[in-house]
């Protein structure tokens, strides 16, 4: 999409915002682009937030704190607002927005990730619900046994009969299919917006001189990454590939730990959290992407790396069999042998990869932020013309 075209859709939203009446748009959300352990979904709410806002409607987001943040701050034309840990933001916010003391609004986002603000029970008005994947797999990742069970409970029993008539938007057919069968909402009530890429994932550069695999994403249990390093350690019998981890998160030292156990010092790198220029050069020189995630609503790595000309091999999983066209635009897999023999085999056939990193390029410009942020607000849109007609 070129600029005069993004600036078009930008134009658009701010004519549909205007035409449904929605001037003010309120978004919870549990945390925010600035937390340490910011991942997709931040990044998701504040490209959608920022572009809103440059159309000309007033965005409030409300999220709880981020180290180092100010309570208060505008970034990107809207406002954020951090008040609360990561479990008070819940009934802090909703009790905000009761009361009134969020100020007015024409229109409200529910972000529902893992736990929700059960929005149907307390607000009036306008809303929808974000909704970017059933977190099922992943509570006994994070929690102990009881409080995972607990959230299970709660995302899939407790929460979904509130949100029966709600307007849900999510990443993929197969998160939307998900959705449907493990949380019983409505088909109806589910539309699909896939993420977009921001323009500064493009080609360029040079592929690094050896074969080096790349993977981002929060050090957390549900991206796997652990697993990914044994299926690298595996590659490379056959091929001499080095593997580069980026991102942050509290897995990081068990993660550590596994490579030292595997006396991978030399060929695996876990660089943390780095800038955007220095992401986009990994991307441009790794050979292949890699994503051993057990969870995505979409898998926005993908998508930025097949950008920049790199193809992907990932999990077979909902939103990963979405964001690549399989056999086209990279591989997927079942498990940690898969995984392995398939990059071994795309870094090991010049060819293919070279097939599969121009697929990929051709269908990542079919990604934009702006056309996402449009289709989106188009959601809200029809709820608030639906609600001013009643």
């Amino acid at each position: 999409m070129s600029d005069n075209s993004r600036e078009t859709t930008v134009g658009k939203i701010g004519d549909l915002a205007a035409e449904a009446g929605l001037r003010r748009i309120h978004i919870l959300a549990w945390r925010d682009l600035a937390d340490v352990e910011a991942g997709g979904s931040e990044v998701h709410a504040s490209k959608i937030a920022a572009l809103w806002a440059r159309a000309g409607i007033e965005v409030s987001m409300r999220t709880s704190y981020a180290q180092g943040s100010l309570p208060e701050s505008v970034r990107d034309g809207y406002r954020v607002v951090r008040k609360a840990g990561r479990y008070l933001v819940f009934p802090r916010a909703v009790a905000s927005e009761i009361s009134g003391r969020s100020g007015k609004r024409d229109g409200l986002v529910e972000i529902w990730n893992g736990v929700p603000f059960f929005s149907p029970i307390w607000a009036r008005g306008p809303r929808v619900t974000w909704l970017h994947h059933v977190h099922e797999a992943m509570w006994p990742m994070v929690l102990p046994p009881k409080l995972a069970r607990a959230g299970q409970i709660l995302e899939r029993h407790i929460a979904p009969p509130f949100y029966r008539s709600t307007k849900v938007i999510t990443l993929s057919e197969s998160s939307r299919a998900t959705i449907i069968d493990r949380m019983g909402l409505r088909a109806t009530n589910i539309s699909v917006v896939p993420p977009g890429i921001d323009p500064m994932f493009e080609p360029g550069g040079e592929k690094s001189a050896t074969p080096k695999i790349v993977a981002v994403g929060r050090l957390m249990p549900s991206k796997s990454f652990d697993t990914l390093i044994d299926a690298v350690r595996r590659v490379r019998d056959k091929v001499p590939a080095t593997l580069v981890i980026v991102g942050e998160g509290y897995e990081r030292e068990a993660l550590e730990r596994r490579v030292r156990e595997l006396d991978a010092e030399e060929w695996c790198e876990l660089p943390g959290r780095i800038s955007a220029s220095d992401l986009v050069d990994h991307y441009r020189s790794a050979w292949v992407l890699a994503s051993a995630s057990q969870s995505e609503g979409w898998g926005m790595t993908i998508t930025e790396a097949a950008a920049c000309g790199t193809p992907a091999v990932a999990t077979r999983i909902a939103g990963h069999v979405d964001a690549i066209d399989d056999g086209v635009t990279g591989m997927l897999v079942y498990g940690g042998s898969e995984l392995a023999d398939a990059l071994t085999r795309v870094l090991d056939d010049i060819d293919l990869r070279s097939r599969m990193a121009d697929a990929a390029t051709r269908r990542a410009r079919t990604f934009t932020w702006e056309r996402t942020a449009h289709d989106t607000l188009s959601v809200l849109a029809q709820e608030a013309i639906r609600h001013r007609r009643r």
